[in-house]
């Protein structure tokens, strides 16, 4: 794990504090949408297929500091669509640097080199470039080639500059160990300061609903990726005596690998959108509260998460279990010793998984929800007042 260490101690002191004091959902990380739209059109991305009237749609920067003030979380992701589009985004992650919150801009890179004279690098600042693979491998994922290019170039210039950058990769079931072995090796030569992994989740509305992992092939991908770490798959030239630095704990790379049970923790990422305070989590949009607060103590949690609900049944994904693995390790921080001792194990059997034997049927009501936000912007509402006929 390669989490700065003055980032591990403030989010660690944060999570001993909240145990301490009993309280039973927290959030860890904030997850911020300033906006939807993006300069790429992915194909098994759901964040971005909105109608026009809400793709023009933006959160203030008065907006975004409420959000991170009204959460508390130490940690804020600023995502989308791609963050960069946005003509304030520069103040948003100031805003959020000045009330001490570690910030993690998500992008695309398409626009990073153009940007990147707007921010200063910090201690408390890092930017996560999106990268799905190799060259061939990326440019597929993103449906327009050129874009690992423009994005490998970038990463180059922001770590020229000084700034913390690390890369997060999203894996489908198309994924082989070996190439993204070889991608990891690669992008270690490239001097990011670490790999955030995820499998792909099957969101209802992505254009692409053929390539997403189900639990088993997941477990089975990560073991096989985990299987040559230091095997030096990769271009570079000290591929094969480094190994991969990850963004992320090692309890949640065990728990990829199939050798932990984890139940999600939704409420570990909560997500502000233009909508609202987004239920139940970050990827999964099913109705949306007007404060952070409305949204912890009126959310039926125990309608989500694995073996809970039909939707949720073959989602690893960190923003559901990223916060799972931290509780897990502040909780039993014997477990987690002796896992980082033994480190990933690639072989034998696996841990149990959730069952789903009571899990509920989905229920789709996505689209509601959209036809709703669009009614409340041609009668020119804000995104929390009613509109005549709206259903909420």
């Amino acid at each position: 794990m390669t989490v700065p260490l003055n980032q591990a101690l403030r989010v660690g002191a944060y999570v001993v504090k909240q145990h301490l004091i009993g309280r039973k959902r927290y959030p860890l990380v904030l997850m911020l949408e300033p906006l939807f739209r993006c300069n790429l059109a992915c194909a098994g991305c759901g964040k971005i297929d909105y109608p026009p009237e809400i793709l023009n749609q933006r959160l203030s920067v008065d907006d975004c500091m409420q959000a991170v003030e009204e959460c508390g979380a130490p940690v804020v992701v600023i995502a989308g669509g791609e963050p960069l589009l946005h003509k304030e985004i520069d103040q948003i992650v100031q805003g959020a640097i000045a009330r001490r919150k570690f910030v993690i801009v998500c992008t695309n890179a398409l626009l990073l080199e153009k940007k990147m004279d707007l921010f200063q690098p910090s201690k408390w600042f890092s930017w996560s470039v999106h990268l799905d693979g190799g060259r061939t491998e990326h440019d597929i994922s993103v449906c327009q080639d050129g874009v690992y290019d423009r994005a490998v170039a970038a990463i180059a210039e922001s770590k020229r500059r000084g700034f913390r950058t690390i890369i997060n990769a999203t894996l489908f079931n198309n994924a082989e160990p070996a190439k993204v072995a070889a991608f990891f090796d690669d992008v270690m030569d490239m001097g990011v300061d670490g790999i955030s992994v995820s499998p792909g989740y099957a969101y209802e509305r992505a254009p692409d609903q053929q390539h997403f992992l189900n639990r088993a092939k997941t477990k089975e991908l990560f073991r096989g990726i985990f299987r040559r770490q230091g095997q030096g798959h990769g271009k570079g030239q000290g591929s094969a005596r480094k190994k991969w630095s990850f963004n992320q704990s090692s309890m949640f790379l065990d728990f990829l690998a199939g050798n932990q049970t984890f139940h999600c923790t939704p409420w570990g990422n909560p997500t502000r959108t233009y909508f609202g305070w987004q239920r139940p989590c970050y990827l999964l949009g099913e109705g949306y509260a007007k404060t952070f607060k409305e949204l912890m103590q009126t959310t039926d949690w125990d309608k989500y998460g694995t073996g809970n609900y039909e939707k949720c049944a073959d989602c690893m994904v960190h923003s559901g279990y990223e916060a799972s693995a931290v509780a897990e390790t502040v909780r039993k921080p014997w477990r987690a010793a002796a896992q980082a001792m033994r480190g990933i194990r690639t072989e034998g059997p696996m841990a149990p998984d959730v069952s789903m034997a009571k899990q509920r049927p989905a229920e789709y009501v996505f689209s509601r929800h959209v036809e709703t936000a669009v009614k409340r912007i041609r009668a020119g509402k804000k995104p929390t007042e009613e509109v005549a006929d709206a259903a909420d």
